[in-house]
């Protein structure tokens, strides 16, 4: 049976109503289209690392950094309004890389194991099978359950 810690229902509090108020408050242009991935907060709550992901390339998601950055006292205020918490913790944001490095790591180990591992099961390796399995794309979905610890 897991255990639940407070902390870990305030992380996901944290990520809903962050999320709530990017998408419908927040006027900057240049937050766009962010995604909150994720809320890590410290254990005296009085600091919360908020991750994030965006569409586009590198200078991109920096510039909505910077937007997320200015429009964190906004996102604070607007929290302490809707949450019933003594405190509202500081919030840093940050470009959550779990999604790039488990890509990363994928496309690594498909060039060292370029060989379809349920043929060489069944005891025959074809040579047409392990270029079809070094061709497929890594989906989004076998990566997105990495931790961030």
């Amino acid at each position: 049976m897991p255990k639940f810690r407070r902390t870990d229902r305030i992380n996901e509090q944290l990520k809903q109503e962050i999320s709530l108020l990017i998408r419908d408050q927040v006027r900057d242009p240049r937050v766009g289209l962010a995604t909150i991935t994720a809320v890590q907060t410290s254990p005296e709550l009085d600091h919360a690392k908020v991750y994030i992901t965006a569409l586009g390339d590198e200078a991109e998601r920096e510039e909505i950094l910077v937007g997320l950055r200015s429009a964190a006292p906004f996102i604070r205020r607007e929290l302490g309004k809707s949450l019933q918490m003594r405190r509202i913790p500081e919030l840093h944001f940050e470009i959550d890389r779990v999604l790039a490095e488990a890509m990363r790591i994928e496309q690594l180990l498909r060039e060292a194991l370029p060989y379809d591992a349920s043929a060489s099961a069944d005891g025959g390796s074809d040579d047409a099978a392990a270029e079809e399995s070094a061709d497929e794309q890594p989906s989004g979905d076998q990566a997105e359950g990495e931790g961030r610890e």
